[in-house]
């Protein structure tokens, strides 16, 4: 599936809408040790369908927890979609990011002052599968940073 065709954010991720639970595997970094963490997530259609509100949360093993929070809009100047999103760890929010849907992917770029971390998200076979991948400044590629599969709760 490539670009969907609907002006309403909604019908767009209409495979990603309900709540989810699953686990998160986190890379080493330079942020801390490889690990896994049980992990959930929900999409929920807000604004009359025009936007889609996403809320995500993990515990850490230290009893910890990040939490995270976005919203996704039709981007209708170039195709694909907005998406704004803050997390718990303490950065300020960031301008939205524009992604576009490649075989079934949406992808988004997030560039911060550390480098770009590539968001990607798709439904196969009702899981869901969210994948971070980071290019630190001063690095040519991208590394994986974390990888979240979701099943319907």
């Amino acid at each position: 599936m490539d670009q969907p065709h609907t002006g309403r954010a909604a019908g767009m991720l209409q495979p990603f809408l309900g709540h989810w639970r699953g686990v998160t595997e986190i890379a080493q970094s330079p942020w801390g040790p490889a690990h896994t963490t049980d992990a959930e997530v929900a999409f929920t259609p807000a604004a009359g369908g025009h936007a889609v509100v996403q809320s995500y949360r993990h515990r850490e093993p230290d009893g910890t927890h990040l939490e995270g929070h976005g919203m996704f809009t039709v981007d209708a100047l170039h195709g694909g979609a907005l998406w704004y999103y803050v997390d718990s760890l303490g950065h300020p929010p960031t301008a939205p990011v524009r992604g576009l849907w490649t075989s079934g992917t949406l992808t988004f770029d997030r560039r911060t002052a550390d480098g770009v971390a590539r968001h990607s998200f798709r439904v196969e076979d009702d899981v869901l599968v969210h994948t971070v991948e980071l290019r630190l400044q001063g690095r040519a590629g991208f590394a994986p940073l974390l990888k979240s599969v979701f099943r319907k709760a």
